[in-house]
């Protein structure tokens, strides 16, 4: 096959065409830090850093629901602790009154008051909220344990059913705590001491009931700090979760810049050469032999 002038020509461009493409790409990725700045540089690529994407995305949303999942759960504890509190101080009212030989009318008035104060401290707690959604009323977020309108709390079926948060791929950690009975229970006892104190109430029968409704406070507060327990473990393993998905996605996406300092180091020898044998290869032209 005869080889032209013309041919040595357009090889020569041709190569130095591609070679400043492949320098340019180069510095393409040296300037993002990424493999590729568009599908058509590498479609599989493209294709795993979506996924990759994915699963980042899917543990960050999963780490904003275990954010919600501690919300709640610790605004429960705190709730149930100050409702503690309360029967603490009910069950000091209970043992002064008990161990007093006679009462007076305006002892009772007393106790009376302060139990009031203690029944609507109850009350608010019932009706704690996260946000706008109230946490002791089961599904029935929108709607208070206590209703202020009536001043009678809810009936305890509807607010039974448990409120869970996905926290991993179908792993949900219950958030609501069914506290309805309780409650019911703790205003039933501050009314009828209440209703019966002018009637010698026996104060010493109403420590023990006090006793059994802190401990089933203390139960439901234990219940909640495993809940709480397993939310951290949850954490540990949402975190590690996150660095193996970033990892791969740094993997697949990210250059190397020694790699890629050193390509392109080489790539700019070999088209310095390419340049210096493309003006040998040329032969002289008419005017080079006429000088």
């Amino acid at each position: 096959m005869r080889v032209t002038q013309s041919m040595l020509s357009q090889n020569m461009l041709r190569n130095l065409s591609g070679s400043y493409s492949k320098m340019g790409k180069l510095q393409e990725q040296l300037n993002t830090g990424k493999k590729v700045s568009r599908p058509s540089d590498d479609p599989v690529i493209v294709m795993k850093g979506l996924g990759y994407r994915m699963q980042v995305d899917k543990v960050e949303q999963f780490q904003k629901n275990l954010g919600e999942v501690n919300n709640w759960l610790d605004s429960s504890d705190d709730a149930l602790d100050h409702v503690g509190q309360v029967l603490h101080r009910a069950r000091e009212l209970a043992a002064n009154a008990a161990n007093t030989g006679t009462m007076t009318a305006s002892d009772r008035d007393k106790i009376k008051i302060e139990l009031e104060q203690l029944q609507e401290q109850l009350q608010d707690l019932a009706n704690t909220k996260v946000g706008d959604k109230h946490i002791f009323s089961g599904k029935m977020t929108d709607q208070p344990l206590f209703d202020k309108a009536t001043g009678t709390y809810q009936s305890s079926a509807p607010f039974k059913e448990d409120v869970s948060i996905e926290v991993f791929d179908g792993v949900e950690l219950r958030v609501s705590t069914n506290t309805s009975d309780m409650f019911n229970n703790i205003n039933q006892l501050f009314t009828d001491i209440k209703n019966n104190i002018d009637d010698s109430y026996d104060f010493s029968a109403s420590l023990g009931e006090i006793d059994i409704l802190m401990d089933d406070v203390l139960t439901k507060r234990a219940d909640i700090g495993a809940r709480s327990n397993r939310a951290e473990l949850m954490d540990n393993r949402l975190q590690m979760q996150e660095g193996a998905a970033k990892k791969q996605r740094s993997e697949n996406e990210d250059v190397d810049y020694e790699k890629t300092i050193t390509d392109l180091i080489t790539s700019e020898s070999i088209h310095r050469a390419t340049l210096s044998v493309g003006a040998r290869i040329i032969q002289p032209s008419l005017v080079d032999f006429l000088r």
